[in-house]
């Protein structure tokens, strides 16, 4: 069996089995990712899906996780992903969990009842990129979604009984945002806290700089890390979810890993990053960081 390559899934998934449902992202505009650009989208035929579920059951067959790549595999009509979960679960017989990225605009496309259903058929975890609550910051970096649509989206989901894991990324308003950033940011995840919540740290490839920086008019100015650290104590330090948040800033692009549950460890948090900026905590190299 061959993938499609380049195969991207989230770090959690590292251990489950992934599936290619889709290939490439069917938005594919965020000018900070450069993750599809070398991808047309496609939906791929039943057959060859359930081909690679067949051959990947045979490889794994106590495999109880399924990742559905690539991009937005949430976007595909409910009917296919159900018949694509019914193969799984009929092939599978531990299957717990099945698990894609999705972007709001995904989410709301569906009715309540869609993503009940869904839901019903096992597709229970969903990574959703909020990136900023910045409406600023969303509109430079072409997000195609505003704070409403995001915090309603998460809500959404969250609402049909499915599992959200969220992701925040650190320095994508560089300097002249960065104050708006983090405190919009903080007030969508109040208004619509994910379970799991995530921070990564603007890196941009090569083959997108340009893009990325023409959309800024030449306004955009990067964060250091210690502005990086600022930012992310300010995120911190508004959030306050009326559920609890696991959080964690553990991904390799981040210059400091962070761990804990919102707001109960809030404190702690803080006090953590307040130690790595007097030199007390230890960055991680930026040799080691990546995407």
């Amino acid at each position: 069996m061959f993938y499609d390559l380049p195969l991207f899934r989230p770090p959690s998934e590292g251990d489950n089995v992934i599936l290619q449902a889709t290939l490439g992202c069917h938005y594919n505009q965020c000018s900070f990712c450069a993750m599809y650009k070398t991808k047309r989208f496609e939906a791929r035929p039943l057959e060859a899906v359930f081909r690679d579920i067949d051959i990947l059951a045979g490889m794994r067959p106590e495999a109880h996780r399924v990742f559905l790549a690539d991009g937005d595999a949430l976007t595909l009509p409910v009917d296919r992903l159900t018949a694509i979960a019914e193969r799984l679960a009929a092939r599978f017989p531990n299957l717990q969990r099945i698990s894609a990225y999705a972007t709001p605009a995904d989410i709301l496309r569906k009715s309540a009842d869609d993503l009940a259903l869904l839901k019903s058929h096992r597709i229970s975890l969903v990574y959703v990129g909020i990136e900023s609550g910045s409406s600023e910051v969303l509109k430079r970096i072409a997000k195609g979604a505003s704070p409403a649509r995001i915090a309603l989206a998460l809500n959404k989901a969250r609402e049909a009984g499915m599992k959200v894991s969220a992701t925040v990324i650190l320095g994508l308003g560089g300097r002249g945002l960065s104050a708006d950033h983090a405190a919009a940011t903080a007030d969508v995840i109040n208004q619509a806290p994910p379970q799991y919540l995530s921070t990564l740290q603007l890196i941009l490839p090569d083959d997108i700089r340009q893009d990325f920086l023409d959309r800024w008019d030449g306004a955009f100015e990067p964060l250091s890390d210690d502005e990086v650290l600022t930012e992310q104590r300010s995120l911190i330090a508004a959030l306050d979810p009326p559920h609890p948040v696991i959080f964690r800033s553990n991904h390799a692009s981040n210059c400091l890993a962070l761990a804990g549950s919102l707001p109960r460890d809030r404190n702690r948090l803080l006090a953590e990053i307040d130690q790595a900026g007097n030199g007390a905590g230890a960055l991680r190299p930026r040799w080691l960081r990546g995407l």
